[in-house]
């Protein structure tokens, strides 16, 4: 008995190095399960988001680093996010209605806000402007409006895609100089997609096409946003910054900073007239367009009108609802807000069947709306933070320790701060927050404030670089013909070129008007 239990002992012992059949084949099904798993990883996916990895890296190693003097740790954290969506907006790494989520997970994760405040922050006028104008945009296309419009602007300017964007952007310009950008864009965005439609059915052919002609309309409306009172917020908060810093009703003196509607123009409508030729060489630089002559896609809308017949019931209904619609953005806006007056022109269309909710669901990129909705929200945080004013004092001490305070310096770091600014933010807040630091420094360094809030009002019509940094560059981006990176690309160039134009104009021009 002894030796038999003996004898499976020393066998038992032999054996414990090898695996049992189990054991072999939980190994054996452990390794295919594995190399299933490898086999399903797409390697070329992850290289192609290779750079939100790369920005998620950064960004935590720029919020683990020490917060700077002077900045608090959540003004720290948003201006690091600022940074983080913008390389994610102009390196389109993820989808960019993702972006918008990160920054809202962002925001109640990272800055502690409470969700309930995070989303009354999202949804402001500005976002039911936006959503107005887009549902606007589709009730135009549904009554084929956009053909009549475009056909018009064709028979004004021929068939040459240079002298069409021309077209365009002359006269999204002047009509968007007294009635805001914002409507212009929603307005004419329907004609420039019916142009690129008629031009290719495949918009992969026409890709450079399509960017020349809806940036046309973008920068038509930006360039001429600046050029009247009227043509954008910031220029009414400036306008009341003035009035309410320096205007005292015992000194005559002071009645230059009531500024009225026509001296406005004056100091601020060339800005519009010398950049509205050089729009079109810049975007045919850039984006070399596939077609030259778009006499095919002329044809086909001269056809397509010409089987519409004369204008129908519908179509005037179309237009006396758009026109009152107009006319609520500009005698309501006020009391009721831009989104508002949208949404009612929107529920108009609906309500009288000129549209159905399928077609405004399906033509509308919601994507979009919730795009800007974000950085609208971030921007709100950049305020409360404090983290603008900290970048704007930082700025203007190294000016002030670097000697740029003559005219030519101040007027170049005012208008570089604002351009950076107005690219995480939009050019309201930019201006609210900007604008009492730049009147106070203008005065400390014996600067002229009312040329100190020209610049930073025009310089904040400057954000060219990502799709959310204006409403109108958001509206064509709806469209679905252009990428993150088209906006980055012109961008640059017209930034450079704003930039030229007002420092010239500021330093030649302004001082004339004074002396």
């Amino acid at each position: 008995m002894n030796e038999t239990a003996s004898f499976q002992l020393a066998r038992d012992s032999l054996q414990a190095h090898e695996p049992s059949a189990g054991l072999r084949r939980i190994r054996r099904q452990g390794y295919q399960r594995f190399l299933a798993f490898m086999g399903e990883i797409n390697l070329a996916l992850l290289w192609r988001r290779r750079w939100f990895f790369i920005t998620m890296i950064v960004g935590f190693a720029l919020m683990a680093a020490p917060t700077p003097a002077g900045l608090s740790h959540e003004g720290k954290i948003v201006l690091v996010m600022s940074l983080m969506a913008t390389m994610l907006f102009i390196t389109e790494a993820i989808p960019l209605p993702t972006v918008p989520l990160l920054i809202i997970i962002g925001q109640v994760v990272l800055l502690r806000v409470d969700p309930t405040r995070v989303a009354q922050s999202l949804m402001t006028d500005s976002v039911l402007f936006i959503m107005g104008s887009l549902m606007l945009a589709v009730a135009i296309v549904r009554q084929r409006l956009d053909k009549r419009i475009a056909w018009w602007i064709v028979r004004m300017t021929g068939t040459n895609i240079y002298a069409i964007s021309f077209g365009i952007t002359m006269v999204c310009g002047v009509i968007a100089a007294f009635i805001g950008e914002h409507t212009v864009a929603a307005m004419m965005l329907p004609v420039g997609v019916t142009l690129i439609t008629l031009t290719s059915n495949d918009p992969r052919k026409v890709r450079n096409v399509a960017a020349v002609l809806l940036f046309s309309i973008a920068y038509g409306c930006s360039i001429a946003g600046v050029a009247t009172p009227s043509g954008g917020a910031r220029n009414a908060i400036i306008i009341s910054y003035w009035r309410d810093f320096f205007y005292n009703p015992a000194d005559p003196e002071t009645r230059r900073f009531l500024m009225d509607y026509i001296t406005w123009m004056i100091y601020a409508f060339p800005m519009f007239l010398l950049r509205l030729p050089l729009v079109t060489l810049f975007l045919v630089m850039t984006f070399k367009p596939e077609f030259t002559d778009m006499s095919r896609a002329v044809a086909r809308l001269r056809t397509q009108v010409s089987l519409q017949g004369p204008m129908r019931a519908n179509e005037w209904l179309t237009i006396i609802i758009f026109s009152l619609t107009i006319i609520g953005w500009v005698t309501l806006s006020g009391t009721l807000g831009l989104g508002v007056v949208a949404l009612s022109g929107a529920a108009a269309f609906l309500v009288l069947g000129l549209v159905r909710w399928e077609d405004i669901n399906s033509g509308v990129n919601w994507g979009v709306v919730l795009l800007y909705a974000a950085a609208i929200s971030l921007g709100v945080e950049m305020k409360i933070t404090g983290a603008a004013q900290w970048v704007a004092e930082s700025v203007f001490l190294a000016m002030r320790e670097i000697g740029a305070s003559n005219t030519f310096g101040f007027n170049t770091v005012i208008s570089l701060l604002t351009i950076a600014v107005s690219n995480t933010m939009t050019a309201g807040a930019a201006v609210a927050v900007l604008a009492p630091i730049v009147l106070k420094t203008a005065v400390t360094a014996g600067q002229d404030p009312i040329s100190a809030g020209f610049i930073t009002a025009i310089s904040s019509a400057f954000g060219y670089l990502t799709p959310a940094a204006q409403p109108a560059f958001t509206i064509i981006y709806a469209s679905g013909f252009l990428k993150g990176t088209d906006f980055f690309r012109i961008g640059v160039r017209m930034m450079a070129l704003s930039f030229t134009v007002l420092i010239v104009i500021s330093v030649l021009y302004w001082p004339l008007l004074h002396p």
